[in-house]
């Protein structure tokens, strides 16, 4: 499902008026026709598929996420797939007033690099990766790790955003990230680790345990990557219990 089968982020439309548009077969803005809806909401929805193409072309889906609920959100990942960034954190607690950002990984493009506090984990370095970023991808990122970030770094995190931890809920898939890949039978290359871990690996490097800094880095970047292929099962069964079942008429 991409952006341009959505019609819920025009001011008036809801999931009610977007089935019924999709029931009528005007299952993307190509196949618009206005007389489905009355005259200002079709006029609406007009004049933002006309805004919404412009944005597609500059690879901008800031405009979308911005007016979808959180757990519609998924919708833009389509669009942006190749230029989306999976990020996750580690830190010394749970409060960004007094705790610290130990690591961040960022995977994108296939690729994955890692930042480590004191090291290479600067404003600048966080800045750039999401500056180059058409969409932002994390795990309970929205409560958690983007305010981290924002406190701790003192920057502005104003990629659009996806949490995955809202599509999830929406097909039922509760718990915590690794919980919700072991139902789904994604892999990890390595020993199962907690939060709690990692607070303790942290506290070994920093006595001169570099193994224990390899450890928080391994752990940290399968968080990170296991994050595309879950993003990849959530979006395939949302657009058929979203999308594929209303045009059915379920």
């Amino acid at each position: 499902m991409r952006i341009e089968n959505s019609f819920i982020p025009v001011r008036g439309v809801g999931e009610t008026t977007e089935r019924k548009l999709w029931r009528a077969g005007i299952t993307h803005w190509d196949e618009f026709d206005g007389s489905v809806v009355g005259d200002t909401v079709a006029d609406r929805i007009e004049s933002f598929i006309e805004e919404g193409r412009t944005h597609l072309e500059r690879g901008d889906v800031s405009v979308f996420t911005e007016a979808l609920p959180a757990a519609s959100r998924w919708r833009c990942y389509e669009n942006v797939r190749e230029n989306t960034c999976f990020l996750d954190i580690e830190t010394t607690g749970l409060d960004a007033s007094c705790n610290d950002v130990t690591t961040v990984s960022v995977h994108r493009g296939g690729e994955t690099k890692t930042f480590v506090q004191g090291r290479d984990l600067t404003s600048q370095r966080l800045e750039d990766e999401l500056e180059a970023s058409s969409l932002l991808v994390t795990f309970n990122g929205q409560r958690f790790d983007v305010p981290f970030l924002e406190t701790c770094y003192d920057i502005d995190v104003a990629t659009p955003h996806v949490d995955l931890m809202y599509p999830c809920k929406k097909i039922g898939l509760d718990g915590g990230l690794k919980a919700i890949e072991k139902d789904l039978g994604i892999d990890r290359d390595m020993p199962d680790l907690s939060g709690r871990d990692a607070v303790r690996l942290w506290h070994e490097y920093e006595r001169g345990d570099e193994a224990a800094l390899e450890t928080l880095v391994e752990y940290n970047r399968a968080d990170t990557k296991n994050m595309e292929p879950l993003m990849e099962i959530v979006t395939d069964r949302l657009h058929e219990t979203v999308f594929e079942a209303a045009c059915a008429g379920e």
